[in-house]
């Protein structure tokens, strides 16, 4: 864009090219709750399993690596997040 003369820019810049959010449809809350609800069962059903076949100390480690990296990255992207 550096390399533009006005004209050029314009083009870019027209109106009818931006994005807009008119063809996004938002789902329904209730089919966000009830999203939730099945994500949550089967999360936690998979974590049950999980638990249930580890063995030795070492498999402990890694799932606890994986706990941490996992709250680390829901902290790093949170939009609440200041800074």
């Amino acid at each position: 864009m550096a390399n533009t003369d006005i004209t050029q820019r314009a083009q870019y810049e027209r109106s009818d090219l931006l994005a807009r959010g008119e063809g996004i449809r938002r789902g329904s809350e209730r089919a966000a709750a009830i999203y939730s609800v099945i994500a949550l069962v089967v999360g936690a059903l998979l974590s049950a399993i999980a638990v249930a076949t580890i063995e030795n100390w070492s498999q402990w480690v890694v799932l606890g690596v994986i706990v941490i990296t996992t709250i680390g990255f829901a902290i790093a992207v949170s939009p609440n997040r200041r800074g």
